[in-house]
């Protein structure tokens, strides 16, 4: 008796396509990936790039190896950085890992932002 129940159960059934299953499988595994993975470094990559564009002069940076500097010239792809009394080192560009903002300028944004007022320093004239 076991056996033809056994028997019954591993026969193919009537209805849903495997092949369609499968390939729908797949394209869920594929659109997760792409929203918890590849989606969210592409916007990290697009931010690190649009603040290595707002690099100048003055700024205060870290590099990838953590020296700590400030930027005393700034070319398109490499910066001079000022990291002690006389020590200038070029870098790279892209080797800088993020700006250090000090926390005067962050509450002065986080005002701002909140007011909807220009933080100081922002929008004044220049030559005059």
């Amino acid at each position: 008796m076991t056996y033809s129940a056994l028997a019954i159960l591993m026969t193919p059934r009537q209805g849903a396509n495997g092949t369609m299953v499968f390939m729908i499988n797949v394209v869920m595994i594929i659109a997760i990936f792409y929203f918890i993975l590849i989606r969210p470094q592409r916007k990290e990559q697009e931010r690190h790039r649009a603040m290595l564009a707002a690099i100048k002069k003055g700024d205060e940076v870290v590099t990838g190896g953590g020296i700590i500097g400030i930027v005393v010239h700034a070319e398109e792809d490499r910066l001079t950085i000022k990291s002690g009394e006389n020590t200038r080192l070029v870098v790279e560009r892209a080797r800088v890992a993020r700006v250090v903002v000090d926390d005067a300028a962050k509450e002065a944004s986080k005002e701002a932002a909140r007011t909807g007022k220009a933080a100081p320093g922002e929008g004044k004239a220049k030559g005059k």
